[in-house]
């Protein structure tokens, strides 16, 4: 199992444990501190079958066919312009592997209305046309946001968006009640090789 854009690996420690010892689970990451923050993890977990290496979706140091499926959670993002990603992505996996990709879906729920807003030049149309241009069968999922308190589901809307969308969007979300739950949808897109 290949995830790519592993970040502190919690993925990839969950697939480790599943594979068992005779299998292997790698993440993929373009930074080191994530890169570091991921060993750590798998070395305090006591998975040994966890691999993490450098690298970038448009270069992934692996062979050919070489993997039997692929995670990748929020880092294609917008579709187009993921082609040199997508190709490398194809070249590793295996005959008979799957690749998914989880990805925001702009056109529903209360994340895609403030997606929209936050990102108008993407259209959220035209990603779902290129991903199935390419081969890929879209899953909706409807999922959400819960946060413990107000002070929570800030700090991340403020990561997500620029200072001045996330103000809009959280003054919205307060004068209509929203609470600590937002509404959000993905879609799985997904591939079989």
């Amino acid at each position: 199992m290949l995830d790519l854009g592993s970040g502190a690996g919690a993925d990839v420690l969950i697939s480790a444990r599943r594979v068992g010892a005779t299998g292997k689970a790698i993440g993929l990451d373009m930074t080191d501190e994530m890169l570091a923050l991921a060993r750590a993890n798998a070395a305090n977990a006591g998975v040994e079958n966890a691999e993490f290496l450098k690298g970038y979706l448009e270069e992934i140091p692996l062979p050919d066919a070489s993997v039997d499926v692929v995670h990748v959670r929020w880092a294609y993002f917008f579709g187009p312009g993921s082609e040199p990603g997508l190709r490398e992505l194809a070249r590793v996996v295996r005959r008979g592997g799957t690749a998914l990709v989880i990805d925001n879906d702009g056109t529903r729920s209360t994340f895609g209305r403030w997606f929209r807003l936050g990102y108008p030049k993407v259209d959220p149309v035209a990603v779902e046309m290129f991903w199935a241009r390419h081969g890929w069968t879209a899953t909706p999922v409807l999922t959400r946001w819960s946060f413990g308190s107000e002070a929570d589901l800030e700090a991340v809307v403020r990561i997500e968006f620029d200072p001045d969308t996330a103000g809009k969007i959280l003054a919205e979300h307060r004068s209509s009640g929203g609470g600590t739950e937002v509404e959000y949808a993905v879609n799985v897109w997904s591939r079989d090789f």
